[in-house]
């Protein structure tokens, strides 16, 4: 199983149904391909859409019907389409219950940095900032380093994206979650050790006497 099934499988397990989920660009958007069976979910869109379905299979994308990144995707029956205010609005009101984002950098207390790097090009910060803000529940999807470098830092140096700390960050090697803004390792990836997860980590992991493994 690679990297980022491993993240988007796990992650899916934090799904109850009713939930009104908000996927970001990348590894998030797998998230939505392993939903358990005996639950329903529904995922916004923030351009706009409640109800999105699956990708399209090959030559069936419409050219009006996509998600935020410009990629396009499925509307399931009885979803609703509306203009981006309103989506904001639902976000900045508190009203999405969870939000999966990407992640370049999490510090020690779960601030996340995931909207740009100093000196290079990006098209704007998008709605990360308003989704760490505004979502009851956030959890991030990233790899646990990038070229042999850790992710999850003592301290994020790259622009943070919100002063609220982050729930959950979920990698291909660890669950940690945040408890009292401490970086604490609440599971192992299979095949995967406490030893490992903290090689690879920058900040410094509460460890538990017992680490579950997760379950996918």
């Amino acid at each position: 199983m690679d990297a980022q099934t491993i993240i988007a499988k796990r992650i899916a397990r934090e799904l109850r149904s009713g939930m009104l989920v908000n996927l970001g660009i990348g590894i998030p958007t797998l998230v939505a391909n392993y939903v358990p069976s005996d639950i329903q979910v529904f995922f916004q869109s923030e351009n706009g859409l409640i109800g999105t379905g699956r990708p399209p299979e090959e030559g069936m994308a419409h050219p009006t019907l996509t998600d935020a990144g410009g990629r396009p995707v499925t509307a399931l029956p009885g979803a609703s389409t509306f203009d981006s205010a309103l989506s904001f609005g639902l976000i900045r009101g508190g009203h999405v219950d969870l939000t999966v984002l990407g992640g370049l950098q999490v510090d020690q207390g779960g601030l996340l940095a995931n909207w740009m790097i100093p000196d290079k090009m990006v098209p704007g910060m998008g709605g990360a900032m308003d989704l760490v803000t505004g979502a009851k529940r956030v959890v991030v999807a990233m790899q646990h380093t990038a070229k042999g470098k850790p992710k999850i830092l003592k301290e994020c140096s790259l622009p943070l994206t919100s002063v609220r700390p982050i729930d959950l960050v979920v990698t291909e090697m660890a669950v940690i979650a945040f408890p009292d803004g401490r970086a604490t390792l609440t599971e192992t990836a299979p095949g995967v050790s406490v030893a490992d997860v903290v090689k690879a980590t920058d900040a410094e992991l509460i460890v538990p006497r017992r680490v579950p493994e997760m379950v996918l």
